[in-house]
């Protein structure tokens, strides 16, 4: 009908064209990435802790009302530990006092790492004076760094440094020189060379290192570490020597590896006329981290460490330093070898 409006001609359409993929880049990123955690839907996490354990239990399953912050908190520390490290990462626990809990340290830190990660961990006594670093872990000190050294042209593979550890759980252990005499001589140079043959078939090394800052060996695990641990106590003389500790480390040129460290306070000594807030404030003014590591019957012993008879709160307060360490792997480091020679199982 002429009074209707004549309908305007259909429009071409035409195709949007696709936008422009960008060129791929094969060293955008790495297998390491592809890791259960980051792509797996999971449905739902299981409680196994307080009314929410209890619950999920009792019901089989069927109510499921989640996990609750202290067990999110420790997934993400579990999360932590376990980041993965293409290379090797080198850990030296030191202090220029005796007595705070050094060598304690070194040995529950490496059982730690071991059990929580499924790649290779060694803890190396470079201790020059008869180090008990063997004796809180495996009791087995008749093998040691000395016997490596004297072999260590004939050391091509993971079989053959095995040939001087002992194991504790899943931790690999290198004991130090029993013989003062010997032990004395374990220099800057022979550390090298110990931790060239270590850092290619293992991705952790920790060092238990001496008192003595200014010794020949600690020049060298001052030198190779990526990361540094300074163990004190709250106490007038744990604290101040600790301290005294960074400040050597800064007059001497390692004022980053300061600010990076991480300390450790070993609260087996303790006093209500301490202030210890006042002095873990002292300490995270300084560096990137404090752990507190409560006192702990088990440890106190002096005997053979386990990780089961420790109590929680200090089982806790290891996963707290491993996680706090895991958080600088991966940056920088040196890659490890594959060693042609079957690899030891562990247990």
């Amino acid at each position: 009908m002429s009074g209707e409006p004549t309908p305007a001609p259909a429009r071409e359409s035409r195709p949007t064209p696709a936008p422009s993929r960008p060129r791929p880049r094969p060293d955008a990123a790495t297998a390491a990435e592809l890791t259960e955690d980051a792509i797996v839907r999971f449905r739902g996490d299981r409680p196994t802790q307080g009314w929410r354990g209890t619950l999920y239990g009792l019901t089989g399953g069927l109510i499921n009302p989640g996990i609750g912050p202290v067990e999110r908190a420790r997934q993400e520390q579990l999360r932590r530990i376990r980041r993965p490290l293409p290379g090797s990462h080198q850990i030296a626990v030191s202090s220029i006092k005796g007595g705070v809990g050094k060598t304690s340290v070194a040995a529950c830190l490496g059982l730690v790492l071991a059990e929580n990660r499924g790649d290779r961990v060694i803890a190396l006594d470079a201790n020059p004076d008869a180090g008990t670093l063997a004796d809180r872990l495996t009791s087995e000190v008749s093998v040691t760094v000395r016997h490596l050294l004297d072999n260590i042209e004939a050391t091509h593979s993971l079989t053959d440094v095995a040939r001087y550890t002992s194991l504790a759980g899943r931790l690999q252990v290198l004991a130090s020189e029993q013989d003062p005499a010997m032990s004395e001589a374990f220099n800057r140079e022979e550390y090298e060379r110990v931790c060239e043959v270590l850092t290619r078939f293992y991705n952790i090394v920790i060092t238990d290192s001496g008192t003595g800052l200014v010794h020949s060996a600690m020049e060298g695990t001052l030198a190779l570490a990526d990361s540094l641990v300074v163990v004190g106590a709250p106490t007038v003389d744990g604290a101040s020597r600790a301290s005294k500790t960074l400040d050597w480390l800064i007059a001497h040129g390692h004022a980053a590896r300061v600010a990076n460290a991480v300390v450790v306070l070993s609260c087996d000594r303790v006093s209500r006329e301490v202030d210890r807030a006042r002095v873990r404030e002292h300490f995270e003014a300084r560096c990137r981290a404090v752990v507190e590591v409560p006192h702990d019957p088990h440890l106190a012993t002096g005997g053979r460490i386990e990780l089961s008879r420790l109590k929680p709160a200090t089982h806790d307060a290891f996963l707290e330093l491993a996680a706090h360490l895991a958080d600088e792997f991966g940056a920088g480091q040196r890659p490890v070898e594959v060693s042609r020679a079957t690899v030891p199982s562990y247990p």
